[in-house]
């Protein structure tokens, strides 16, 4: 006879109590599992989790039941990807104590896509197992969204799973880093079925149609890899590191040693003559107006380091004139490049203003109502930058044409011509000096990385403490030419070739836009027999 006292009542408030706190953990495993499948864990098993969010999801009872799985979900997974933003507020000590705040507020925030994406696939509820591409569609779609809405967040989408450069990641090149993220999502929530009721058969089937998706990503990569060619130009590139953390900037007796530190690695005698140099954005915690002033000692000392017929290129913020302007003037964060011209010295040859700035640490989002709340001055930033024009190519003495992007631009697709306008390289410049040696600026590298698989292109990546790479074509660190946190120095290395034009740089996200408009093609049909169904039952 069982005993009463441990008699489970799956109705009772204490059956249900255990159930909503079991079900609390899973979630918050679920979201945690995808997280940990990035870079720099890369713990592929972890895709798992996508399978498990979609099973909770559809034992909810409830659409909002649904939407606390997908948000707990999204808060464990947010929280693991994005926790190193706290190391930027440990820069200033009068700001520590809001570290805490901006490693949970994010995810708090960004949790919210991930709990409509779930909140919508419970209200559709489809049967079947072809609810797989529903749960990928709508997921992905918010995916989407989370990297558009108020100029987007897009780090770590589902997608970049994949170490960039490996087999799995190669598909980037076909479909983008979105298209990826649908075919990883599917596959990895294909597994879901198995978890819950229905035909046996049809769910063993659903997994094995996962796991075959999966190995034919990695099959189809790896044949890619092993047809790269990698060849060079004749441009020689020095990426200089100079290891200076962001916190050591700030003094009058810190400065002039930046900058002979920089000055030092730039005419540092090397095995290759290098035609371009290229700083990290925020190299000199100085802005142009300061640096490139007449009578400059640092313009004097920049142009004894940088010899005729070689340009560099480095980032600094600049003031330029605005009576139109609250302040009377604007702010960039800019990209230049400077040119010895012999007897004409060195000058400015090219322009280049950031175009898609950092909410809260570039600008104030609703500044006249966050001024008003007392938001600028917790973020320090007396005015805001103003965005550049479109991303556009810019033209390099001695070097290739090139596309820049500052920092964060890096992380969004479609800034890069693919096709039509192509350049032949993309220069990215970054100050992940802020986030110290955390998980940040290794998941920079990844996601910067795969913006070479989209478009073809090979990229110079130089940052002040790390990760400083030469990265080819496929996503892949050229041999050693990689500079880690902490360490200070050059790479000398020639420029790569790019590749043919790739069929994302072609097409962009229409791979991606047809998957998700299938997936929720297949869900209308599917709405309208349950409800009919559940009408019928009523009556």
């Amino acid at each position: 006879m069982t005993d009463p006292a441990v008699t489970l009542d799956h109705d009772g408030p204490r059956a249900r109590l255990i159930l909503r706190f079991g079900r609390i953990g899973l979630a918050l495993a679920a979201g945690a599992a995808a997280a940990l499948a990035h870079p720099p864990f890369g713990i592929l098993p972890g895709l798992l989790g996508y399978a498990l969010l979609m099973f909770l999801s559809e034992r909810s009872t409830r659409v909002r039941g649904a939407f606390w799985m997908g948000w707990l979900a999204g808060f464990a997974y947010f929280f693991i990807s994005c926790w190193w933003v706290a190391e930027a507020f440990m820069v200033n000590p009068e700001q520590a104590w809001m570290a805490p705040f901006a490693a949970s507020l994010l995810p708090i925030g960004l949790g919210l896509f991930w709990g409509t994406a779930t909140a919508l696939y419970r209200w559709i509820m489809p049967v079947g197992v072809k609810r797989v591409l529903v749960f990928a569609a709508l997921f992905c779609l918010l995916e989407w969204l989370r990297g558009h809405v108020l100029t987007g967040f897009p780090w770590n989408p589902a997608g970049a799973s994949w170490r960039a450069g490996s087999a799995g990641s190669q598909f980037a090149a076909v479909a983008g880093v979105y298209g990826l993220g649908f075919l990883t999502v599917a596959a990895s929530a294909a597994f879901g079925p198995l978890l819950g009721a229905g035909p046996r058969k049809s769910r063993i089937g659903a997994a094995v149609l996962g796991a075959l998706a999966l190995v034919a990503l990695v099959i189809g990569g790896s044949v890619r890899l092993s047809q790269a060619r990698l060849e060079y130009t004749d441009t020689v590139v020095r990426i200089v590191q100079a290891d200076v953390p962001q916190e050591s900037k700030w003094t009058p007796e810190a400065y002039r040693g930046i900058v002979d530190r920089y000055v030092n690695l730039t005419a540092r005698p090397g095995a290759l003559v290098p035609d371009l140099i290229i700083w990290p954005e925020g190299a000199l915690p100085a802005s142009a107006n300061q640096v490139f002033a007449p009578g400059s000692p640092d313009a004097a000392a920049i142009a004894r380091a940088v010899q005729p017929g070689q340009s560099l290129i480095m980032g600094l913020g600049r003031g330029v004139p605005d009576p139109a302007a609250p302040e009377g003037g604007r702010y960039y964060n800019s990209l230049f490049v400077l040119t010895d011209e012999g007897a004409d010295g060195l000058r400015i040859t090219a322009t280049y203003d950031k175009y898609r700035l950092v909410p809260f640490g570039e600008y104030l989002p609703a500044g006249g109502l966050m001024g008003a709340l007392g938001v600028r001055s917790l973020t320090h930033m007396p005015s805001d930058f103003s965005a550049g024009p479109l991303p556009a190519p810019i033209d390099i003495p001695g070097a290739p044409r090139a596309q820049p992007l500052i920092c964060y631009e890096s992380l969004y697709p479609g800034f890069t011509p693919g096709a039509s306008g192509r350049p032949g390289w993309i220069v990215n410049i970054s100050n992940d000096a802020w986030f110290g040696r955390t998980s940040g600026p290794l998941q920079h590298l990844n996601l910067a990385s795969y913006r070479a698989i989209e478009t073809g292109l090979p990229i110079v990546r130089a940052t002040p403490t790390g990760v400083s790479a030469m990265i080819d074509p496929w996503g892949q660190v050229v041999g050693d030419q990689r500079l880690e946190p902490g360490e200070s120095g050059v790479i000398d290395a020639r420029l790569p070739e790019p590749t043919g034009v790739t069929p994302y740089g072609r097409f962009g996200d229409l791979l991606f836009w047809l998957a998700v408009l299938t997936g929720l093609a297949v869900a209308a049909p599917w709405r309208r027999l349950t409800r009919r169904r559940m009408t019928v039952q009523g009556s």
